[in-house]
C-alpha cells in the first residue's frame, strides 16, 4: 500500500523520538530521516522505524483510585473528578436572584444570603455550584442596588 505525507510524517516523528532518546546517532538518523521521505510504501516505512518504539516508554505509576483505566498516566495530569453533587443553597440563592426581579426585589435579600452561605458551604465540603452561588449573590445586589436606586429617585421627585 503506498505511504501518504502523513505517514512519512509520523515516522519521521517516531525517529526524532528514537534520537532524542538516544537510540540512534546522528548519521543514523539522518540516513534515516532522508530514507523515510523517499519510502513510497508502508513496508518500506516499517522497515525504516522497526527496531524503535513506536510511542512513548511505558512506566510505571501508582493506580489512581478514581480513574483506573488511566493507570499508565500519573495522577497529577488526570482531569479532577466531577464532584459529586450540587449544593442545595446555591441553587436557591440562583433561584432567588433570578426571581428578584420579577417579585420586586423582595427576593434579592435571600439570593445573596443563600449565595454566601452556599459559597462557605461548597469551600467546607467541596459540592459543586459556585457558579450558581456566584450568580445568585451578583443578581441579588444588583437587585438590590437597582432598587435603592429607584426609592431614591422616587424620593427626589417628591421632593421636587
Amino acid at each position: 500500500m503506498r505511504a501518504s505525507d502523513a505517514d512519512r510524517e509520523r515516522a519521521v516523528d517516531v525517529l526524532k523520538a528514537g534520537f532524542a532518546e538516544g537510540r540512534l546517532s546522528q548519521g543514523e538518523y539522518e540516513q534515516r530521516i532522508g530514507r523515510a521521505y523517499q519510502a513510497q510504501t508502508h513496508g518500506q516505512l516499517q522497515a525504516i522505524v522497526a527496531d524503535l518504539p513506536q510511542g512513548p516508554v511505558p512506566q510505571s505509576f501508582p493506580m489512581h483510585p478514581v480513574h483506573p483505566v488511566h493507570a499508565a498516566v500519573p495522577h497529577t495530569f488526570l482531569p479532577a473528578p466531577p464532584p459529586t453533587r450540587t449544593n442545595g443553597s446555591a441553587t436557591g440563592a440562583l433561584v432567588c436572584g433570578i426571581l428578584s426581579p420579577m417579585t420586586w426585589g423582595l427576593t434579592a435579600i435571600p439570593a445573596v444570603i443563600l449565595g454566601h452561605k452556599a459559597r462557605a458551604e461548597i469551600r467546607r465540603t467541596g459540592e459543586g455550584g459556585d457558579g450558581f452561588a456566584m450568580a445568585g449573590i451578583v443578581i441579588g445586589w444588583l437587585s438590590i442596588a437597582f432598587g435603592l436606586l429607584f426609592v431614591l429617585l422616587l424620593v427626589g421627585a417628591a421632593t421636587v
